[in-house]
């Protein structure tokens, strides 16, 4: 006789997706490339520029930091072109500002998927930062240029990059969930967002050293200013491109500690409000 085609079992059981939440987050990793894939089209789709409107925007911010912190303001450098400084700070900051808007927003931008289809909901925000990555390593050219523009070759500590790269995906990332969740519920809080990245990016050592506060402010004000998890990223990123000659490591445990702490907090803020998504997206 001839064999019958096997079937795939489905098994519905009551309490099965809190159970194997964490474990369903491998099983959908095609959705994960999938979603990836089409932010990324889409993001692209019928520009004219193209992927140079990643690297017009941190190109642009750069000569205006160049032109105020530098010129203006006469910051030092300290031997270093002041150019490749900024960009030290702006390719990091662009990349945690554009993951945190993008995650914000993408349990909202993909409400008919949510209320038709179960899969972990994490894997919407958390796709959604692969978009800035992308925007990040194509910006990463720019930095390249810059170097071969000045001459400027960076020490071999510049293969430990990948790390504060993760460092910055993972801070961006806690904040993330926490501001996706509340935008679920409070639709005008998709406001807020613009503005937490403008003042923190006056607040973040972007257009200059973390040094600065320590000699104006004394050691304690720049463990302080350490609280703010992309000052360790900054710090990290300057560093293995040679701006910083050494890193200031008791400042790079807080900030690391704070971007842990973040992380733990959104998930479970995120995990605590996903049941409500549905219902209320």
């Amino acid at each position: 006789m001839p064999e019958t085609p096997s079937m795939t079992e489905m098994l519905i059981e009551a309490g099965r997706s809190e159970a194997h939440y964490w474990r369903d987050l491998w099983r959908y990793r095609d959705l994960f490339y999938f979603l990836a894939w089409r932010d990324l089209l889409v993001r692209y789709k019928q520009t004219v520029f193209g992927v140079l409107w990643a690297v017009l925007r941190p190109l642009l911010t750069m000569m205006i930091f160049v032109l105020i912190f530098s010129r203006v303001a006469g910051l030092p450098s300290d031997g270093v072109p002041y150019a490749i400084l900024v960009l030290g700070g702006m390719l990091p900051w662009q990349f945690f500002a554009t993951a945190l808007a993008e995650s914000s927003s993408s349990l909202v931008s993909n409400a008919n998927l949510i209320t038709k289809v179960y899969f972990p909901r994490v894997i919407l925000p958390a796709s959604s930062v692969i978009v800035a990555l992308v925007d990040f390593a194509i910006t990463l050219s720019l930095l390249g240029f810059v170097m071969a523009w000045h001459r400027y070759i960076p020490p071999i500590r510049i293969v430990l990059l990948p790390l504060f790269i993760l460092l910055a995906l993972v801070a961006a990332l806690g904040p993330g969930l926490i501001a996706t969740a509340l935008n679920v519920k409070y639709r005008d809080f998709r406001f807020v967002i613009p503005f937490v990245v403008q003042f923190g990016l006056y607040v973040s050592p972007v257009g200059f050293k973390s040094a600065v506060i320590e000699d104006k402010l004394g050691p304690i004000a720049r463990l302080l200013y350490s609280l703010n998890p992309m000052v360790g990223v900054i710090d990290g990123f300057r560093w293995c491109i040679g701006v910083e000659p050494a890193l200031h490591w008791t400042a790079l445990a807080i900030s690391i500690a704070t971007t842990i702490f973040l992380l733990v907090v959104g998930v479970r803020f995120f995990r605590r409000t996903e049941r409500s998504f549905a219902d209320v997206v």
